[in-house]
């Protein structure tokens, strides 16, 4: 199935992924939100081991497409397709990372307007509408 998705973070005029597509390995009408964020990491973590292999193997260093550069460089974060690990990432590592960020607070999820808060929610893909997620940043200061 395919499913659009963006990345956004609060602040940020532009967002830090514009709309993509991601296929993920299901057919079901219904998913629940659990479910839906262990088959993106999985596929995201695939595309990214697949990725290390290639640059490994080809020993080329990629830019970034134009259309990234702005946001990459607002957030200090612009690379050039290298790896620094050689070891590949952990399915479900990752995908446990990734629960728990979500049940910390670290990163909200919408389907269209509505935010998904629960895990266990059940989720209509027959809507077809863009998930956005994004990244929350917690304000510095103390208060004291």
């Amino acid at each position: 199935m395919e499913l659009k998705v963006s990345v956004k973070q609060l602040g940020k005029k532009h967002p830090v992924l514009k709309e993509q597509a991601l296929e993920i390995p299901y057919e079901q009408p219904f998913i629940r939100l659990e479910q839906l964020l262990r088959l993106i990491v999985e596929q995201q973590v695939a595309r990214y081991n697949t990725l290390q292999v290639q640059n490994e193997e080809e020993g080329t260093v990629q830019k970034p497409l134009h259309e990234y550069l702005g946001p990459l460089m607002e957030m200090g974060k612009v690379g050039f397709g290298g790896t620094y690990q050689s070891q590949k990432v952990s399915v479900q590592d990752a995908q446990e990372v990734a629960l728990q960020a979500f049940k910390d607070g670290l990163f909200a999820v919408f389907q269209g307007e509505e935010e998904l808060t629960d895990l266990q929610q059940q989720i209509d893909l027959q809507l077809q509408q863009t998930f956005t997620f994004i990244r929350l940043t917690f304000l510095a200061g103390s208060i004291w």
